[in-house]
């Protein structure tokens, strides 16, 4: 399912599987037969539980481990059948920005040099194009240029995300990565990332995969919403019809536990759980 027709999406990933060992034998299916595209220029919001295979697949999508079986293709391109030396290039087309701001930073490093690492080891442009382009992302994301000189430990935890965005974009990529990118700041904080990411998507014409754990956020974010349960993708459908008319069982549930601050809206829900729960329990 695409959110468009047309041009070919960016990202098809076709009936992927990722398997461990498991703790008695065997093996787990951390990633359970995943078919799911991506158009460009759009949001995918990839949503469900701890353990549900939703950064297993996304360390896939991000050539960090290869699938048991299935096909990723980045641009018509099987990522799978890539050599180190092509997929280290893609890779520049290809970034993430993880949950953890400070811990995804090198402590020992200014901002500036923390942005400009990604083009060093790209071996992108001279040293004056580096620190043109550094100068260039600090004020696309929307940072003080004295920021440059500080260390992580000197930013908040919105100032670090910047920077890990900044970081990411370096390279000029077409794909983002986001996984639980805003999860760990504050509410406000949490708004205004939100708020440049869809600002810079609209500017760069970026392709996101947006993991969260928050329906909340994944709705005000995405265009499609694709759902895993225990490593199978139960559900994939646009942000309307998800949020309106859920089909799968699990979905509904994930709805269910979405905080509403309506007290109307919460008496209802608390009625329909009731009764669902009557109509179980009944002979």
């Amino acid at each position: 399912m695409t959110a468009g027709g047309g041009s070919r999406p960016l990202l098809e990933v076709d009936s992927v599987v990722k398997t461990f060992p498991a703790p008695g034998g065997g093996r787990t299916r951390a990633v359970d037969g995943v078919s799911l595209s991506i158009e460009r220029a759009t949001t995918v919001g990839l949503v469900g539980e701890s353990g549900s295979g939703k950064s297993t697949l996304s360390r896939c999508v991000l050539g960090l481990q290869r699938p048991d079986s299935g096909t990723i293709r980045f641009d018509g391109v099987d990522i799978g059948t890539l050599p180190a030396r092509e997929l280290r290039r893609l890779r520049s087309r290809i970034q993430v920005v993880f949950q953890d701001p400070h811990g995804s930073l090198n402590r020992r490093q200014t901002v500036r040099d923390i942005i400009a690492a990604p083009m060093l080891a790209h071996r992108a442009g001279d040293r004056a194009k580096r620190a043109a382009r550094v100068r260039e992302l600090l004020d696309l994301v929307q940072l003080p240029q004295r920021m440059g000189e500080r260390r992580p430990r000197e930013l908040s935890g919105g100032q670090a995300q910047r920077v890990a965005i900044a970081r990411a974009l370096a390279l000029r990529p077409e794909f983002v990565v986001l996984d639980e990118a805003v999860s760990a700041l504050d509410v406000s904080v949490r708004a205004q990332i939100l708020n440049l990411l869809k600002e810079l998507q609209h500017e760069l014409g970026l392709t996101y995969l947006f993991i969260s754990h928050d329906l909340g956020v994944v709705r005000y974010m995405a265009h499609q919403v694709a759902v895993m349960y225990h490593g199978e993708l139960v559900e994939h459908a646009t942000r309307e019809e998800l949020f309106s008319a859920p089909r799968h069982e699990y979905t509904r549930i994930l709805l269910e536990a979405v905080p509403v601050t309506d007290p109307a809206r919460q008496r209802d829900r608390i009625r329909r759980l009731s009764s669902a729960t009557t109509e179980e329990t009944s002979p």
